[in-house]
């Protein structure tokens, strides 16, 4: 039924000069291409996270996380490029340093310029 070899995670943004600096500059994503409504980024080997624009709209859900090998390395070096964590302190997502445990995985979450939550996943 679904046999597709990648997905693209699709983030609308209000700012693409800003997005572009967020993914590209920030997050370290390679950018694959641009046209005047979108932005294209590799993401790892198979993946790849397109910025859309469009009028401000609030999403109250990670619409991405990103697979990491070490989530405290990847925390603190987001956290040294400005990135701010988000931080619960109840329920299953209670975070000790940023990172909440998930059963055998580990959890991070932040958000990008327009307040789109993003995750970062180890596990």
């Amino acid at each position: 039924m679904l046999n597709a070899t990648m997905v693209v995670a699709t983030v609308p943004v209000t700012d693409l000069d800003q997005a572009k600096r967020f993914y590209g500059d920030t997050l370290g994503l390679t950018q694959l291409w641009e046209n005047p409504a979108s932005v294209r980024f590799r993401c790892g080997a198979h993946s790849e996270l397109s910025v859309f624009k469009r009028p401000a709209l609030e999403t109250i859900h990670t619409l991405a996380h990103f697979e990491v090998a070490d989530i405290e390395k990847t925390v603190a070096e987001l956290e040294a490029k400005g990135v701010t964590f988000l931080d619960y302190t109840e329920g299953p997502l209670a975070t000790t340093g940023h990172i909440a445990q998930l059963g055998p995985a580990r959890g991070a979450w932040f958000t990008d310029p327009d307040g789109n939550t993003l995750g970062l996943r180890q596990g």
